[in-house]
């Protein structure tokens, strides 16, 4: 259903047992990171209300699950560390920043952009919740990964709602590619996209 080009290496959770404590903190910042995304959705782009209402609720369950997963940092007895930067989130966005494209262009681009990084996530909630030996987590990552396919499959939705010029298969089968070139230097780090 994902398309993606590459798979995450099972092992990779064996990286994040090591330091379960990490990967909480990034997981948090993801989800504010998704939620900080959508309203810029919304900013760029008030003149589509069905758009602007989507993201106003993913805005909201974003959030949710920030403080989710924060609840589950402090249920641990740990902090919510400081914010950590995401190479591979960096390197996506590299992929848009193609110089005197149309409002439309930019607003599909970003649409698939979102819709990527929710493909990604949801496949690595997947191997988290098949995978990792904390059975808490493991039926918690099965039920984040439901609600990223949601967002992959809304985001997928709205580019080609909007999509009058651009071709959204070819678009995102261009992200696919780029994104199997990002992701193999991933994989080794207990972050969500590391």
């Amino acid at each position: 259903m994902l398309g993606l080009k590459l798979p995450t290496d099972p092992h990779w959770v064996n990286i994040v047992e090591e330091n379960i404590d990490e990967i909480l903190t990034d997981h948090a910042y993801c989800e504010q990171k998704a939620a900080t995304n959508a309203i810029s959705i919304i900013v760029n782009h008030p003149e589509f209300s069905d758009l602007v209402t989507a993201m106003t609720e993913l805005v909201q369950e974003e959030m949710q699950h920030f403080r989710m997963v924060h609840d589950i940092i402090i249920s641990r007895g740990q902090k919510l560390g400081r914010e950590r930067k995401d190479d591979y989130v960096n390197e996506l966005m590299k992929f848009i920043k193609i110089p005197y494209r149309t409002r439309e262009e930019i607003l599909i681009d970003r649409l698939l952009f979102a819709a990527m990084i929710e493909a990604r996530s949801c496949e690595r909630f997947r191997v988290l919740s098949e995978n990792i030996q904390d059975k808490f987590l493991s039926g918690f990552y099965h039920d984040l990964m439901v609600s990223e396919a949601n967002h992959y499959t809304m985001f997928i939705g709205f580019a080609r709602k909007y999509a009058e010029t651009v071709d959204v298969d070819k678009r995102w089968n261009e992200f696919l590619a780029y994104e199997a070139e990002v992701i193999v230097r991933y994989g080794n780090k207990e972050n969500i996209h590391g």
